[in-house]
């Protein structure tokens, strides 16, 4: 990387929290004007190591060079001073602040008696927006922005202080394609500028579009530095977990079995769902793939009688279904993990054993007196099965990885003894280890005859997962696809009612 200077290099960087060794002598460099991928598990550190460079954490050894020099990262603002930007995967912004007041939150310009300059203000945001060549009005509320346009205005915080190193926290995890081009030209252009990127991800083949070098972290630990055009995904995955993994969609298909679910011309006014027809049978994993917007987790919401349906019929187990709810669908066996598994499908101030039964209270203990001997022994099995990582059963389930919160909800569901399992995005956001166990689980249930609808944003796991595909567009089911006619292109020409595109791997 030649005509590069070095603009970050921390050596041996060590932090403890009380029983856990977070960071262990890490080391990592940046350069200016490079992406510098940084990729690991869930818990391998990654997070903790950008916390101490944006002065979240201070650790307990280590030493970290700006541009040659020393420097004691004494907190936020501090790092902020030293030309460091961070943008976290949760955004840190005030809804009901327009855009302007939420870029200058921290340090809002005055004029010459001490108040706000509103003008100034507003100028200066506009011109930092556009510096990212997004025009968006400065006077608009942040809840009247789309999430690619939030991300925008957290750039543009973090860019106010005219950073020179700019962290980027999982910043495709929410973004259609569009928007990710969107965002990858912007950084593009940042590294043009000669500014130094981090940018943490655990979609794997985003990174050689965006990336040219990758380090990688295990268990706190510093495993190696590669350049991304000379090395695979392969290579990085035994890095990641210190062994090879075969994880790319192993299934053993069989030959399906009896119907369980049927769709005959479902509508949903609310939601304009229009005349959807589906069947689902035992032993198999069907894919419900389409852009973003096309109805996809709006469709599994009215199955599992979250929303109302306006038209069209339901059948489980080849019985009609009236006026379904959640409780009913429980009931009859279906169980949905959501999109969004930390708001709706956990209680994340309530430990895994809580969890793990919550949806069973019924069918576990009948009598209405619930056995703390029969709780545990019934927690344990799950944990174990699952392979759950938690020192105990009564661990807050929101100090879990992302991984392992998501096997707490199957966990949960599993307890249930559902036949059907509507999973919407079963592997967002979670590290390459969690997302082969979870397709594993997911081999097993439908080798030991349930089903699966799976709804996916990540086009390789619909075509590797899948029997058949269900593609929705405009809240319609355009095409049904089985696994040897199903390909990328196909997928993609259906989904977008394109006669050609090009490869886009994550947009449906």
């Amino acid at each position: 990387m030649d005509g590069m200077t070095k603009l970050l290099d921390m050596r041996g960087i060590t932090k403890v929290f009380p029983g856990v060794k977070a960071l262990d002598s890490v080391d990592f460099e940046l350069l200016s004007g490079e992406v510098h991928v940084l990729l690991g598990e869930n818990g391998a550190g990654k997070s903790t190591l950008m916390k101490v460079l944006a002065g979240a954490y201070k650790p307990e050894s280590g030493r970290i060079f700006i541009n040659g020099e020393e420097v004691k990262i004494q907190g936020p603002s501090h790092a902020q001073e030293l030309g460091i930007g961070i943008v976290y995967q949760e955004f840190n912004l005030v809804p009901y602040l327009n855009v302007a007041e939420n870029v200058f939150i921290d340090h809002f310009p005055r004029t010459r008696f001490g108040t706000i300059d509103h003008k100034e203000m507003h100028r200066a945001a506009n011109e930092l927006l556009c510096s990212l060549s997004m025009q968006v009005d400065t006077h608009a509320l942040i809840t009247e922005l789309s999430t690619a346009q939030q991300q925008m205005v957290e750039i543009a915080k973090a860019l106010k202080h005219r950073s020179k190193i700019l962290i980027l926290d999982e910043p495709t995890s929410s973004l259609t394609e569009r928007e990710i081009e969107q965002l990858f030209s912007t950084v593009r252009e940042l590294k043009r500028k000669g500014m130094g990127i981090i940018y943490i991800s655990h979609r794997m083949q985003e990174l050689w579009e965006i990336g040219d070098r990758v380090t990688v972290l295990r268990d706190g630990k510093y495993i190696g530095t590669r350049t991304l055009r000379e090395t695979t995904p392969d290579e990085l995955v035994t890095m990641m977990v210190g062994r090879e993994v075969s994880f790319l969609f192993k299934r053993d298909f069989q030959q399906p079995g009896e119907e369980v679910l049927r769709l005959e011309h479902l509508s949903s006014a609310v939601h304009r769902l229009q005349d959807i027809n589906l069947t689902l049978r035992r032993g198999e994993i069907v894919g419900l793939a389409g852009l973003v917007g096309s109805g996809r987790t709006e469709l599994a919401r009215t199955i599992f009688g979250l929303e109302p349906s306006s038209g069209g019929k339901i059948f489980l187990f080849g019985e009609e279904v009236h006026n379904s709810t959640p409780s009913r669908m429980v009931q009859k066996g279906v169980a949905l993990l959501p999109e969004d598994r930390k708001n709706q499908g956990l209680a994340l101030i309530l430990s895994v054993a809580e969890n793990i039964v919550m949806a069973s209270l019924e069918k576990l203990f009948p009598r209405k007196y619930i056995q703390s001997r029969k709780e545990k022994e019934v927690v344990a099995r799950y944990i174990k099965n699952l392979r759950i990582v938690t020192p105990h059963a009564n661990r807050q389930v929101q100090f879990l990885s992302g991984g392992n919160q998501q096997k707490v909800v199957l966990g949960k569901w599993l307890c249930t003894e559902a036949d059907i399992f509507i999973f919407d995005e079963p592997t967002r956001g979670i590290d390459v280890n969690a997302k082969a166990e979870i397709h594993e689980f997911m081999n097993e249930l439908v080798k030991k005859g349930s089903a699966i609808l799976m709804i996916s944003s990540e086009l390789p796991e619909v075509l590797g997962m899948s029997d058949r595909i269900y593609v929705m567009r405009e809240r319609k089911i355009v095409a049904e696809l089985t696994h040897s006619e199903a390909s990328q292109e196909a997928v993609i020409r259906y989904a977008t009612a394109a006669d050609h595109a090009t490869n886009t791997m994550g947009c449906v």
